[in-house]
C-alpha cells in the first residue's frame, strides 16, 4: 500500500537521522574516553558470575568484598601463568646470549667483548674524533633529534595508558558493585515506545557474546593442549609454557600465528645447545603447527563454534575473513557474534522467517492440545 510522506515525516525522520550522525561523531571524538569505560564494562561482564559466585555461595558479606577477592584471584591466576611462561623465557634468552658470546668469543679468538671494544676505540680514536666533527654526523643528529622526542612522546603515552589502566579498573569496580541495577535500568534512556527493541537486540547480543565467548575459550583451551603435546613429543624448549601461551592468545581467532617469532627463537637456541639442524628443528615445530592448525580448522572449531554460534563452517571462515579486511584485528574478534546477530535480524525483518516459524510453532502446539480432545470424542 502507498503510504504519503508528509512535511512532518520528513522533519522527523531528518531529525532522527541528523541525531545518529552528531550521536556517531561524539562517539568518535570522545573515544579516547569511551573507550576505558567500554573495556571496564567487558571486563564486569566477563567477572560477575565469578563475582556472585563469590558473594552468594561462598558466602562473602559485602558485594565491595566479593569483587576484592575476586580481583585478588584472577590476578592470581594472572601470576602464575605469568610465571609459567616469562621466568622460563628469560631464561632461554639468557642461556641463548651466553651462547652467543662463547661462539663470538671462539671465533674472534676474544677473551672479553667489552675489552676489545676499547682496544678498538683507542686504536681508531683519531678516525671516531673525524666522525663525530663531519657534517655527516651533525645532519645524522639533526635528523635522529625528532625521533627522540617521538620516543619521549610514545614514553608519555605509556604513562597516560597506566593511568588509563586504573580509571578502567575504577570503572569496572563501579560497575560491579551496582551490577544488577545498571542492567535492568540502562533501558531507561530510550522512549518507551523503542524499549522493546533495545531490550530484545541487547537480549540477542548478550546471548550471542555467551555463546562466542564460551566456544572461543574452550577451542583456545583445546589448542593449547594439543600444542603441549605436540611441543612435548619433538622435546621442544619450554614446551608447556609456549603451549599455554599460545593456547591463551587463541582466545582472539589467528592471534597465535605470531607465536611463530618466539618458536623460531627458541629453535634457533636448541640448534645452539645441542648442535642439532636448526631447520630440522624449526621443519618439526612448523609441522606442529600445522597439524594442530588443521585440526582445530577442521574438526575442533567447526564442531564447536559452529555449534556454538549456529553457522555454517564455510561462512564461519568467510565471516572472519569480510570482518578481518575491514575492520583488521577488532574485526576477527567481533566476527562471529556480529554475523550471527545479521543473519538472525535479516531473517526476522526482512524474509520474515522467523514469525513464519513463529506461527507454525503456534499452530503445531494449538494442535497438539486439541489432539487428545478429538479423539476422546
Amino acid at each position: 500500500m502507498k503510504s504519503e510522506i508528509t512535511f512532518d515525516k520528513f522533519i522527523r525522520w531528518a531529525g532522527i537521522g541528523a541525531l545518529v550522525i552528531l550521536v556517531l561523531l561524539a562517539i568518535d571524538h570522545l573515544s579516547s574516553v569511551l573507550l576505558p569505560f567500554a573495556i571496564a564494562w567487558l571486563i564486569a561482564y566477563l567477572l560477575y558470575p565469578v563475582v556472585k559466585f563469590v558473594q552468594y555461595r561462598l558466602h562473602v558479606p559485602t558485594r565491595a568484598l566479593s569483587i576484592v577477592v575476586t580481583m585478588i584471584v584472577v590476578i592470581a591466576v594472572v601470576g602464575l601463568v605469568v610465571w609459567l611462561i616469562i621466568p622460563p623465557m628469560i631464561e632461554q634468552f639468557q642461556k641463548l646470549g651466553s651462547l652467543v658470546t662463547k661462539y663470538i668469543q671462539s671465533t674472534a679468538h676474544i677473551d672479553s667483548i667489552p675489552g676489545a671494544i676499547q682496544q678498538w676505540m683507542k686504536e681508531n680514536q683519531e678516525e671516531i674524533e673525524h666522525f663525530f666533527r663531519s657534517k655527516d654526523f651533525t645532519n645524522g643528529l639533526q635528523k635522529a633529534m625528532p625521533q627522540l622526542f617521538s620516543v619521549l612522546g610514545q614514553t608519555a603515552s605509556i604513562v597516560i595508558s597506566i593511568v588509563a589502566s586504573l580509571i578502567t579498573l575504577l570503572y569496572m569496580f563501579f560497575i560491579l558493585l551496582d551490577y544488577e541495577y545498571l542492567t535492568d535500568n540502562w533501558i531507561k534512556i530510550f522512549p518507551k515506545k523503542s524499549r522493546p527493541f533495545w531490550r530484545e537486540l541487547m537480549g540477542d547480543v548478550e546471548r550471542e557474546l555467551n555463546n562466542y565467548i564460551r566456544g572461543q575459550s574452550l577451542v583456545a583451551l583445546t589448542m593449547g593442549i594439543l600444542f603441549c603435546i605436540g611441543f612435548t613429543i619433538i622435546d621442544f624448549p619450554m614446551a608447556i609454557g609456549l603451549g599455554i601461551l599460545i593456547g591463551i592468545m587463541d582466545l582472539v581467532p589467528y592471534l597465535h600465528t605470531f607465536a611463530l617469532i618466539p618458536t623460531a627463537l627458541l629453535a634457533l637456541l636448541k640448534a645452539a645447545d645441542t648442535g642439532q639442524n636448526f631447520w630440522l628443528i624449526l621443519l618439526a615445530a612448523v609441522a606442529v603447527f600445522a597439524i594442530v592448525q588443521v585440526i582445530i580448522d577442521m574438526i575442533v572449531t567447526p564442531k564447536i563454534m559452529g555449534k556454538a554460534m549456529r553457522l555454517n563452517p564455510a561462512i564461519l571462515l568467510l565471516s572472519l575473513s569480510v570482518w578481518g579486511a575491514l575492520l583488521g584485528f577488532i574485526g576477527l574478534i567481533i566476527a562471529l557474534p556480529l554475523t550471527t546477530l545479521l543473519i538472525a535480524y535479516y531473517q526476522r525483518y526482512v524474509t520474515k522467517e522467523q514469525e513464519d516459524e513463529a506461527v507454525l510453532t503456534e499452530i503445531e502446539s494449538k494442535l497438539e492440545e486439541k489432539l487428545p480432545e478429538n479423539l476422546a470424542e
